[in-house]
C-alpha cells in the first residue's frame, strides 16, 4: 500500500519524488487567475481524445459550471497535473486524471493520488475512482495504491487493513 510522505511515494520499494503539493481548482479561481485556467487547458488539450467525454476546455468549463472542481499537482509554479473531483456530500469520486505530457514517468499521478486520498481522509470524506472509462494500466495503478474494487460503489476504493474505507 502507498503513504505520503514529504520525500514522495513509496510503492514496492520505489522513491518517486516528484515534490508536486495539491491545489484545489474551482470556478472562481478558475475565473480569477489566467494561469490557471492556461496551465488547466494545456494539461487537459494533452490528454488522449479517447480520454474525455467532449473537448478539453468545453470538459473543464462544463464541469466547473456544474460546481465540480479539479485537483492539481502543483510544481514549479505551474500545475502539471489535475484530476476531476466530484462531491456527493459523503465521497469524492475523482477521474480523468491526467499529466502534462513532460512530466510524465516521474511519478505525478501517483503522488497526486496520494495526496487526494490524504485530503479526502482530512475531510472526512470516502474517495472512490469510478470503474467507467479506466484502461487495464489504470487499475493497476490505483490497485497498487491500495485501492480495491467496491461493485456497491461501481469503482475502486481505499482498504485499509483489509477492509474497505467506508
Amino acid at each position: 500500500m502507498a503513504s505520503a510522505t514529504m520525500a514522495g511515494i513509496h510503492i514496492a520499494g520505489e522513491d518517486l519524488t516528484m515534490p508536486v503539493t495539491l491545489q484545489m481548482i474551482d470556478h472562481a479561481r478558475w475565473q480569477s487567475d489566467e494561469q490557471v485556467r492556461i496551465d488547466l487547458s494545456r494539461i487537459y488539450h494533452e490528454a488522449p481524445l479517447e480520454r474525455l467525454p467532449a473537448a478539453p476546455d468545453d470538459f473543464i468549463q462544463s464541469n466547473l459550471s456544474a460546481g465540480h472542481r479539479f485537483c492539481s499537482a502543483f510544481f514549479n509554479d505551474r500545475h502539471i497535473g489535475a484530476l476531476l473531483c466530484e462531491d456527493d456530500g459523503e465521497s469524492w469520486s475523482i477521474s480523468r486524471c491526467c499529466v502534462r505530457q513532460a512530466t510524465r514517468r516521474r511519478g505525478v499521478g501517483t503522488r497526486l493520488m496520494a495526496l487526494m486520498s490524504l485530503e479526502a481522509a482530512a475531510a472526512g470524506r470516502l474517495l472512490v475512482v469510478p470503474c467507467q472509462g479506466l484502461t487495464v494500466a489504470d487499475e493497476l495503478l490505483i490497485s497498487r495504491l491500495g485501492y480495491i474494487r467496491d461493485p456497491a460503489r461501481d469503482g475502486f476504493v481505499l482498504a485499509q487493513d483489509g477492509m474497505v474505507n467506508r
